[in-house]
C-alpha cells in the first residue's frame, strides 16, 4: 500500500517539486494526493502541470479557524497520511496540528533550535556562526519547536551574504526533506503513535554534508 502525503506550499514550490522528483520512480510506494496553498502561488500551477490535485484554501478575507477547517477537509478527503510544510508560510493553530499530532513534517533553513523562524541567513551571518544548515522537524504548537528529524550543516564561508548561503543551503534543503520522506516510505524511519525513530539510513548520501538522525518522542 503507498504512503500518502499532502504538501502545503505558499510560493513557487521548488521543495514541492524536490519531493515529487524524489518519490517518482516509486509511485507504487508513494502518492503525492494533494498539494494545497493559502494563497495563489507559482506551485500550485507547477503541481498541476503534474497532473497532482491542488486546492487553494485563501486566508484572505476570512478567520485562520475558517481557513484551516477547508485546509483539514482537504487534508482529510486526499487519504493523506502525511502532511509535509514545504514553504507553508502560516504559523498553524494548535488546534489544526492537534488534529493531525505525530503526522505533520516541516523542512527549516537552520540549525534548530537556533533562529526559527524568518530570516535565519541572515541571523546566522550576523551571529558569526561558522556554521549553517536544515533541520527537518515534526510539526507541534510551537513555533518551529517540534522534535528533530534530521539536520544537515554546511561552512560558512568568508565572504558568504545571505543570497550566496542560501543559495548553497537550498540543495541541501531538497537533498534532507526528500531523504527523511523516502525513509518513511521504506520503513527506514518509523512511526509508532508519538515516537519517531531511525533504523537505517540507505537514502544518505555524502552530499547531505555534516548530518545527524536522532530518534525522538514526541514530548507529553
Amino acid at each position: 500500500m503507498a504512503v500518502k502525503f499532502a504538501i502545503l506550499i505558499s510560493g513557487r514550490g521548488s521543495n514541492m517539486l524536490a519531493l515529487a522528483d524524489r518519490m517518482a520512480p516509486v509511485k507504487d510506494k508513494a502518492e503525492i494526493t494533494l498539494v494545497a496553498a493559502d494563497k495563489s502561488c507559482a506551485g500550485l500551477a507547477l503541481a498541476k502541470e503534474r497532473g497532482i490535485a491542488t486546492k487553494l484554501c485563501a486566508y484572505q478575507g476570512r478567520t485562520k479557524s475558517e481557513a484551516e477547517a477547508e485546509l483539514a477537509r482537504e487534508i482529510e478527503e486526499s487519504g493523506a497520511d502525511y502532511i509535509l510544510l514545504a514553504g507553508f508560510m502560516r504559523v498553524l493553530s494548535a488546534s489544526f496540528v492537534n488534529r493531525f499530532e505525530g503526522r505533520i513534517l516541516n523542512i527549516h533553513p537552520s540549525l534548530l533550535p537556533k533562529y526559527k523562524g524568518l530570516n535565519t541567513h541572515q541571523r546566522a551571518l550576523d551571529a558569526g556562526d561558522t556554521h549553517h544548515g536544515v533541520s527537518v522537524h515534526l510539526v507541534t504548537a510551537g513555533l518551529d519547536e517540534g522534535p528533530l528529524i534530521a539536520q544537515a550543516a554546511i561552512n560558512i564561508l568568508t565572504g558568504d551574504d545571505e543570497v550566496s548561503l542560501s543559495g548553497r543551503l537550498l540543495p541541501l534543503e531538497h537533498a534532507l526533506y526528500g531523504a527523511a520522506v523516502m525513509a518513511l516510505i521504506d520503513g527506514s524511519l518509523t512511526r509508532d503513535g508519538n515516537a519517531y525513530h531511525w533504523h537505517k539510513c540507505p537514502h544518505i548520501s555524502a552530499d547531505l554534508g555534516q548530518l545527524r538522525l536522532p530518534s525522538f518522542r514526541l514530548p507529553s
